[in-house]
């Protein structure tokens, strides 16, 4: 059973001794999870091929998670899909051809989180809508136009 406080924690260290071409899939599925400690996702499912090179694991990665953001038309809360895939180089001590934070410990336990969330926000729409055709707010009253019309709407503005 995983570490709650550690989620995407992989031992790897089964992997290290084995042939060149091995690989590995694990599975993640959660149904709230804090990946960082400014990172909150619920529903996040995916899979990690770990893959033995010559130079350390190869990790293709495929998550998909929905975090709540808030619409920049109605200020609405909603539920935001994101997902994303990514391939990182783990490389043995020895032979470190990445950087620092992609070294294999000697523990052999890798932390996915800060990857994950890393390409996670990497799809954040900049502007977040909780709909295509969301309406937003009215500018004099601030009504939510996708719940009600108000008197604003109707009024024609002449210059």
């Amino acid at each position: 059973m995983p570490n709650p406080r550690y989620p995407l924690r992989i031992n790897v260290g089964f992997l290290l001794n084995q042939p060149v071409g091995t690989s590995r899939d694990i599975h993640f599925d959660y149904t709230d999870v804090r990946l960082t400690v400014d990172f909150q996702v619920s529903k996040l499912e995916g899979v990690a091929r770990l893959n033995r090179t010559p130079q350390g694991l190869l990790v293709e990665a495929d998550f998909s998670a929905y975090q709540t953001d808030e619409c920049v038309r109605c200020l609405e809360p909603f539920e935001q899909e994101l997902d994303t895939q990514y391939q990182e180089l783990f490389s043995f001590q020895f032979h470190p051809t990445t950087e620092p934070s992609l070294v294999i410990p000697e523990d052999g336990n890798i932390d996915l989180a800060p990857l994950t969330r890393d390409y996670l926000l990497l799809e954040k729409p900049i502007k977040a809508l909780c709909k295509p055709d969301c309406k937003g707010l009215c500018v004099v009253c601030g009504e939510d136009l996708n719940v009600t019309t108000c008197a604003h709407q109707s009024q024609v503005v002449v210059k």
